[in-house]
């Protein structure tokens, strides 16, 4: 279905990139906070070009780890390339928090007093389209008998409102956490690192969407994982953690599927 266009102009891009389209891995993997742009139509949001760079934007490094792990693994991966301020992709958008009007402590003039109209279109134009391309692969592998672990990718800050997380990843779940887990103990078991156990976030209905929707209601294995974005923030770091996890992941599902 052709995307229907008023908030971004026909010479701007879908609001996703897929890799490895074909690829062989059961691994799935999404990266919902993955890019920082803007449609033309919003401007800068009344935000200077330097808000734009911080995590309020954008899970820095996710989207290199992600696209480096896919191509390790030969996994299909997906990622959203619009910013999380124009519409957080990990949101439902029923739920006033999908377009915020202030992150952390940064007032986001562009997204104030928002009527029904512009937040629909938000929706309709960034969100749904993106949505809808991981539910037509994830059915297009249930059809075919194929087995698949989602694995949604994201960062977090080194520290948040002036409170330092010790942590150097986290493992997120909600109702399953038999993957996480999983993951989890062969992390604990490298010997250098402090892994998070719904930490620094824990999912929830009203707080995520990609784990939810996506893993808990089709039955499958997934895990939303969290790198703290000090240590993906340049190209060295990113490859060390794409080859780490795609070392691991591999062995955690040979773990859950014994």
């Amino acid at each position: 279905m052709k995307l229907q266009r008023e908030l971004l102009a026909e010479d701007e891009p879908l609001p996703y990139v897929v890799e490895h389209e074909r690829g062989a891995s059961p691994f799935f993997l999404t990266c919902d906070h993955g890019g920082k742009r803007l449609p033309k139509k919003l401007g800068d949001l009344g935000l200077p070009a330097f808000e734009l760079e911080r995590h309020i934007a954008w899970d820095i490094g996710a989207a290199a780890v992600t696209s480096l792990l896919a191509d390790a693994l030969d996994a299909f991966a997906i990622r959203q390339i619009y910013s999380r301020l124009v519409i957080d992709a990990n949101r439902d958008p029923s739920v006033e928090s999908s377009i915020v009007e202030v992150s952390e402590l940064t007032e986001i003039p562009g997204n104030r007093d928002l009527g029904e109209a512009a937040r629909a279109a938000r929706a309709r134009e960034i969100l749904t389209p993106y949505h809808d391309r991981i539910v037509a692969e994830l059915d297009r592998r249930q059809a075919a008998g194929r087995p698949t672990v989602l694995i949604a990718m994201h960062s977090f800050t080194p520290v948040f409102k002036g409170v330092a997380r010790p942590w150097q990843i986290g493992m997120l779940y909600n109702r399953d956490p038999r993957f996480a887990h999983a993951l989890k103990a062969l992390l604990e078991a490298e010997g250098d690192l402090t892994v998070g156990d719904n930490e620094p976030y824990a999912v929830g209905d009203l707080t995520d969407y990609t784990i939810p929707v996506h893993g808990e209601r089709r039955g499958i294995p997934h895990v939303e994982i969290e790198i703290r974005q000090d240590l993906i923030a340049d190209a060295a770091g990113q490859t060390e953690w794409a080859a780490r996890m795609a070392r691991l992941l591999g062995e955690a599902d040979k773990r859950l599927r014994a």
